[in-house]
């Protein structure tokens, strides 16, 4: 399976976190989104 890898604009939003900026709910989702999709165990399984 080919490793997945997020986008320029989460890559952004994910530096504004980490140097303690607070993200907007619509950012902070598409955060989330991201991580999941991207975890093996818990993002989008094959049903």
């Amino acid at each position: 399976m080919p490793k997945k890898q997020s986008s320029s604009k989460l890559s952004t939003i994910a530096s504004k976190v980490l140097s303690g900026k607070k993200p907007t709910a619509s950012e902070a989702k598409s955060l989330a989104a991201s991580v999941l999709s991207q975890d093996e165990t818990k993002g989008q399984q094959k049903r």
